[in-house]
């Protein structure tokens, strides 16, 4: 409790009687003892002090509040400005005086009991009015300075409400920020390096910041909701699988709003098993938070798979979306989630995916690290943060168990309460864990760094708000053409044997490069471990450097079955060294398939699927087919005007295909519905690299009808043109186009491809 002063109360307005509180002495000082203690560094108030206005004495206990570390508000009055004398006396009380109540919303329900810092402090000061010589002044008659709670810190206290202002240019500022599109964390970067100020150190903070931005929007923010749900409206009249949905409030408000679209859709059907919701950005042109899943394809690249904006950050906000995106997939639901430490999205998840796995970001962890730990434990710090992530990346949980154990003891966090908690949610961010469940590499700082990348140019969308969901759709759009771009650059590239394994060239025709290129690593390090026999079928692996430890492998060589007790496969999807190396050292010169995951597989997609189960009559018809394709390609990216006929072409041959009559199928028969979009099928190359091609996406699609008239290029010379391209068109090794035995060489014009 803090010492202060006496209270004294005066029992009239002018001042001839006083009578003493209770616990309070008169205090009668010289005029000159009075002038020094005004006039002193630390401004303390006291009896008969002497002020032209209320304002001006609530000012200074307002300055004398924030040295001492509270802040102030204004209390009881005895009379009415404009009636009578007016005002005559003020009382001034500490911030966390008097007591909450509870307050009967509009329907008369009670509203729910929020929390309240009051806590019936009596720490006030009171004013009243004088006119001596028809002069009117303000003169302290009371004051009391002793609090029954704790007072702030210097740095703490410059966060009270109270102290939180934001002058009119800054709000000028902050405005002309706002629709340049900026965030509200560069708003408050790009205003402290202007002030000259520490980071963080500003006379405001986020909150108020966010609160002016609403009070901007306030008048149109129904018409804000009326925007987003019309464009998400148009999308859906354009494309029938368009997917969107959102709730509106008891007063015809919107509270939330999610989308995904068609090729979003499609992707996940295929890439949702690993996906992460990120909910740690606001849109402030609408003051909601923004959600977006994501994933990331057979190729490493991000997949974009729906986005929500809900109004409140509670259980009930992230349930809506948790229900409506599973609505949008077709009840799928992924087999891992990785989001922010976020408790109430915890909760839902574990009550709408109750058997998904959810996991922390350890990014998003850490990066609260420096204002959790660094004053602690300063100069420790950078080893402790060190330890911590050796101790994140073990292999094993009893190995996890005991070096937790020893960093507490070390470091003496026994009582720190974000120790506390991070051991108790360790199930959730520990890679420990973690392993024996699929991320598909979403863990790792490089896919981190992608996907935060692509969340960005998402954010940056905001600047116009009458076409935020458009602009979503158009960077999609421009991220799915960049991603087919750099796929078709990387089939293209010739892939580097490494060790010369029999394993790693049957890998080499199967996985994409991304994932091979993660199984390659494996391959290469291999040999560093030794393998030792154990029992039947059990094998000890560790590193040739080590004396104990390692990985213990099973393997059974008639059922191709193998694991490890490091999971590497069933977190990643990829084999890892331990298993590598039994294989190769036991003479096994292939992977087994289902250690070939589908979901890395050049094909991957269900079509595949269908072609992989036809009959050999057919896959000799459609190997061909994959062999004019591969050459098309090939020929037509070297230009665009190459690209353009070969669009056309193919369009005009798709819509021929289509007319023809349909057989009557049998069981054997291959049942293949083309999309409305042209696919053609995935192929390899040379290097054993599959390709694939799509003219037209969701959001544009090429048909005969909407071809512009171009200039007929019958009677071109394949031949000639195929020498720029020296891999092989039948995805065999040791020859090029030019010799191949399935298109016969030269042979190959025009006439025989049929649409060139």
């Amino acid at each position: 409790m803090s010492e202060g002063t006496s209270m004294v109360m005066e029992s009239s307005e002018n001042g001839t009687d006083l009578s003493q509180d209770d616990t309070g002495t008169i205090v009668e000082m010289p005029e000159d003892t009075i002038l020094s203690q005004q006039t002193s560094v630390n401004l303390v108030p006291f009896i008969d002090q002497r002020f032209v206005s209320q304002d001006a004495a609530y000012e200074f206990y307002c300055s004398f509040a924030k040295q001492c570390g509270f802040s102030i508000r204004r209390h009881r009055t005895r009379g009415k400005d404009g009636v009578g004398r007016g005002v005559t006396r003020r009382d001034f009380t500490c911030h966390r005086g008097g007591y909450p109540q509870m307050k009967l919303s509009e329907d008369g329900k009670t509203q729910r009991n929020r929390k309240s810092s009051r806590c019936g402090c009596l720490a006030s000061m009171r004013i009243v009015k004088r006119a001596d010589f028809d002069v009117p002044e303000w003169r302290v008659t009371g004051f009391s300075n002793v609090h029954n709670h704790e007072l702030l810190k210097a740095n703490e206290v410059r966060l009270l409400p109270a102290y939180c202002t934001i002058t009119p240019d800054d709000k000028a500022r902050i405005c002309m920020f706002a629709k340049a599109g900026m965030s509200v964390r560069q708003m408050l970067r790009l205003m402290e390096l202007e002030k000259g100020v520490k980071l963080g150190c500003l006379p405001f903070t986020e909150i108020d910041v966010r609160n002016l931005l609403q009070s901007f929007r306030n008048v149109n923010r129904d018409y804000d909701a009326i925007d987003l749900i019309a464009m998400c409206k148009k999308l859906k009249d354009e494309n029938p699988h368009f997917q969107y949905d959102f709730k509106l409030d008891g007063h015809n408000r919107l509270e939330h709003i999610a989308w995904s679209y068609a090729s979003s859709v499609q992707l996940y059907e295929t890439f949702g098993d690993a996906v992460v919701f990120d909910t740690t950005h606001r849109m402030d042109s609408y003051d909601m938070l923004l959600g977006i899943w994501v994933g990331v394809d057979n190729y490493g690249m991000t997949s974009f798979f729906g986005c929500v904006l809900l109004r409140d950050e509670n259980m009930q906000s992230f349930s809506w979306a948790l229900k409506t995106f599973l609505g949008f997939m077709k009840g799928k639901a992924p087999q891992t989630l990785l989001t922010d430490q976020n408790m109430w999205l915890k909760e839902a998840i574990a009550i709408e995916m109750p058997e998904t796995k959810h996991a922390f970001c350890i990014w998003h962890i850490i990066s609260k690290f420096s204002d959790w730990f660094s004053f602690l434990l300063g100069s420790r710090y950078d080893d402790w943060k060190s330890d911590f992530y050796q101790l994140y990346t073990l292999e094993l949980v009893e190995d996890f168990e005991e070096e937790w154990r020893d960093m507490v003891d070390k470091n003496g966090l026994h009582e720190n309460k974000h120790i506390i908690s991070l051991y108790a949610l360790r199930t959730f961010w520990a890679l420990p864990f973690l392993r024996p469940y699929f991320f598909a590499g979403l863990t790792s700082s490089c896919q981190s760094e992608t996907i935060n990348a692509f969340i960005q140019r998402i954010l940056s969308a905001q600047s116009q708000q009458d076409r935020f969901v458009e602009q979503v759709a158009e960077i999609v759009e421009f991220n799915d053409r960049a991603g087919s771009k750099q796929k078709m650059q990387r089939k293209l590239q010739k892939v580097c044997l490494k060790t010369g394994s029999p394993i790693e060239s049957h890998a080499a025709t199967v996985l994409t490069p991304y994932a091979f290129g993660k199984l390659q690593e494996e391959l290469l390090l291999a040999p560093q471990y030794a393998s030792f026999l154990v029992d039947e079928g059990c094998f000890h692996v560790k590193h040739h450097s080590q004396m104990d430890g390692g990985c213990k492998v099973l393997w059974v060589p008639c059922e191709e079955h193998i694991s490890c007790s490091c999971h590497h496969f069933e977190f990643s999807g990829i084999l890892c060294r331990h298993v590598l190396r039994v294989l190769s050292s036991n003479n096994c010169f292939h992977i087994p398939e289902q250690y070939l995951p589908n979901r890395w597989r050049i094909n991957s997609s269900s079509s595949t699927n269908l072609l992989r189960n036809a009959t050999r009559e057919h896959s000799e018809k459609i190997q061909l087919l994959e062999s004019m394709a591969s050459t098309l390609i090939a020929e037509s990216i070297e230009t665009e005007e190459r690209l353009d006929v070969a669009c056309d072409q193919t369009a005009m041959v798709l819509s021929r295909i289509k007319d023809l009559p349909r057989p009557t199928h049998s069981a054997n028969d291959i049942v293949y519905n083309c999309p409305s979009d042209l696919i053609l099928p995935e192929v390899e190359d040379t290097d054993g690299i599959v390709q694939s091609f799509t003219i037209g996406t969701s959001h544009e699609s090429l048909t005969s009808g909407k071809m512009k008239d171009r200039r007929s290029r019958d009677g071109i010379d394949i031949a000639r043109k195929r020498r720029h391209f020296s891999g092989s068109c039948c995805g065999q090794f040791g020859h090029d186009s030019s010799d191949c035995p399935m298109l016969g060489g030269d042979n190959l014009n025009g006439d025989a491809l049929g649409y060139l």
